[in-house]
C-alpha cells in the first residue's frame, strides 16, 4: 500500500464515511477482529475529538488523514485547522476510580486513555494554524518490506 490521504469535512457524518472508506483500504493489512477494532476505536476517538473539540461541533473546517504502511504497522498523520489542544499537547488522562456507584462514574476521559494505550509514538504539534497529530498502530502481519 502506497501512502494515501483522505480529505473530508470536519463533521460527524463525514467522519463516519471516512472511517468506512479507511477501513476498506486497510482491511487487507489488519490481522483479524482485534486489530480491526483497535484501528476503528483509535481513529473514531481522534476524528470525533476533532469534530467535537477542535471545530466545536460547528462542521466548519476540514480534516486531512494521511496513512501508510511501515515495517510494524500503519503510521497516521491527521491535520485540522481547529482550535489548538490545551497546553499544546494531547491530554494525558488520569485513571478514575471505577469501583463507585454507577451514578458516580465519570462521563468522559476514556477516549484519550485508549488513544495513549493503543498507539505508539503519539505526537502533537501546532504549526501554521494547523493541528498535526501523528501515531502508529502496530500490526501483527508486518507486511511492509522496505
Amino acid at each position: 500500500m502506497q501512502d494515501q490521504c483522505l480529505h473530508f469535512p470536519g463533521d460527524e457524518l463525514a467522519v463516519r464515511h471516512a472511517l468506512r472508506n479507511l477501513k476498506d483500504r486497510i482491511a487487507p493489512y489488519l490481522d483479524g477482529a482485534e486489530e480491526t477494532a483497535t484501528t476503528e476505536i483509535v481513529l473514531a476517538e481522534v476524528l470525533n475529538n476533532i469534530v467535537e473539540h477542535a471545530y466545536a461541533g460547528s462542521g466548519d473546517g476540514w480534516i486531512e488523514l494521511r496513512f501508510g504502511l511501515v515495517q510494524d504497522g500503519i503510521n497516521f498523520d491527521i491535520f485540522d485547522s481547529g482550535v489548538p489542544m490545551p497546553d499544546g499537547k494531547p491530554p494525558v488522562p488520569e485513571i478514575s476510580a471505577l469501583d463507585v456507584d454507577i451514578q458516580d462514574l465519570p462521563e468522559g476521559g476514556f477516549g484519550w486513555f485508549m488513544i495513549h494505550d493503543l498507539t505508539k509514538g503519539l505526537r502533537y504539534e501546532r504549526a501554521d494554524g494547523r493541528n498535526h497529530l501523528s501515531f502508529r498502530l502496530v500490526l501483527g502481519k508486518h507486511l511492509y518490506a522496505n
